[in-house]
């Protein structure tokens, strides 16, 4: 973003993740609570999407070739196009890939709200801070 910008500003979906980045405007007085509010989850979701898409993607193209290779089938047709599963065999993949990583998924979601909730307390204490410099500064100019 330029340096004048007073916006945050959201790129392109990650080619690994699939996760947007975000690029916060940071206020030039910005206070150490402010700084550390603003802080988000980014690099966690970031790492953890990346290394399960990964994971997804290699499991499918095993599960597609160990299935083609069942059925006698190359991983290309004759026309040089990629092979594909129907519908109900790629559920089979689908059912198994989420039941294995089903508590991985659970300890993100519980790492996630624990992040968010952190992030809520901060801020929290953020408005609490400039209510009371507020509070002050008009007690002050009265």
């Amino acid at each position: 973003p330029p340096a004048h910008s007073r916006n945050d500003w959201i790129g392109p979906p990650d080619k690994h993740s699939n996760l947007r980045p975000v690029i916060f405007y940071v206020p030039p007085k910005e206070s150490p609570l402010e700084r550390r509010a603003g802080q988000g989850p980014q690099a966690c979701d970031q790492r953890f999407w990346a290394q399960h898409n990964r994971a997804f993607r290699q499991e499918k193209e095993e599960f597609i070739y160990s299935r083609l290779k069942a059925k006698g089938l190359e991983m290309r047709d004759e026309t040089g196009q990629k092979a594909t599963l129907n519908a109900e065999e790629m559920a089979d993949f689908y059912k198994d890939f989420l039941s294995k990583n089903f508590r991985k998924h659970m300890q993100y979601n519980r790492d996630w709200y624990k992040r968010n909730f952190t992030i809520t307390f901060l801020m929290g204490q953020v408005a609490l801070a400039r209510a009371l410099r507020w509070l002050r500064w008009k007690k002050k100019n009265v």
